[in-house]
Order: C-alpha cells, then sequence, then structure tokens
C-alpha cells in the first residue's frame, strides 16, 4: 500500500485533489471534468495512478440525488476499491477507497438504474482518465 506523508500528498495533489482524495470532501454535483466522459479507456486514481474503474461500467443514474457525479456499476478489478462504513453527516453510507493509497473516492449506493444495482457514486477529481482509443 502507498502511505505518503501528508507534506507529500498536498505536494503531489493539487488542493481540490487533496480536500477529496485525503479528507473526504465532496467536490460540487455538475462540476466534475469526468462527468459526461463517454470515451473508451480507464479510470485510474489521481492519487496513485491504481486503474479502479473501466469505461464500460460508466452509466448514467437516473437515482435523484446520486447525479451529478461520475457513476459506475462496477469496480474494475476484485481489490481495486475497500468499502468501508461511513456515519458522517447523521447518514449510513458506504465509503469507496482505494486499496493502494486508502484514497477517499466517493460512496457506493444501491441503485435499480445500474445495471449491477450498485452505484459507485465517485468524485471526478479523484480520478483521471487514460484513452484507450
Amino acid at each position: 500500500m502507498l502511505q505518503l506523508s501528508d507534506d507529500e500528498w498536498k505536494k503531489k495533489l493539487t488542493p481540490e485533489q487533496y480536500d477529496v482524495l485525503r479528507h473526504g470532501v465532496t467536490e460540487a454535483p455538475f462540476s466534475g471534468r469526468l462527468l459526461e466522459n463517454k470515451d473508451t479507456g480507464e479510470y485510474v486514481c489521481a492519487a496513485c495512478g491504481q486503474v479502479i474503474f473501466k469505461s464500460t461500467d460508466k452509466y448514467d443514474s437516473n437515482t435523484p440525488g446520486l447525479i451529478g457525479w461520475p457513476s459506475f456499476s462496477a469496480a474494475a478489478a476484485n481489490g481495486a476499491v475497500e468499502l468501508k462504513p461511513d456515519h458522517s453527516w447523521g447518514m449510513d453510507r458506504t465509503e469507496v477507497v482505494c486499496s493502494n493509497c486508502g484514497s477517499h473516492l466517493g460512496h457506493l449506493f444501491d441503485d435499480a438504474s445500474s445495471p449491477t444495482g450498485q452505484h459507485y457514486c465517485i468524485n471526478s477529481v479523484a480520478l483521471n482518465f487514460e484513452s484507450k482509443k
């Protein structure tokens, strides 16, 4: 597992990435550069580069409250992410973190509009996209 000091993370990441990836902040809905991305490729952790999601698993959610962030129906591979209970803000949610560096990516919800019934609601700033054209 990649472990860096707080100062090293601050040097490696933009201020917004640092807030989201290292402190679990959520980016504003509809603000992320990857929300409308339809290209073929892989979505990798912006902190460490591990492949997290594939474009084939990205979909447009119709679930109120979950639109506005990139939606994925599955992780790229078993073990790409870790799921942790999140009871912050008076809610019971499941946090999604990168299994390689522990960075906060977003949350997992049930979603009937998802092909798998699961909705990985992920911050754009937590990911980089690698095109496979």
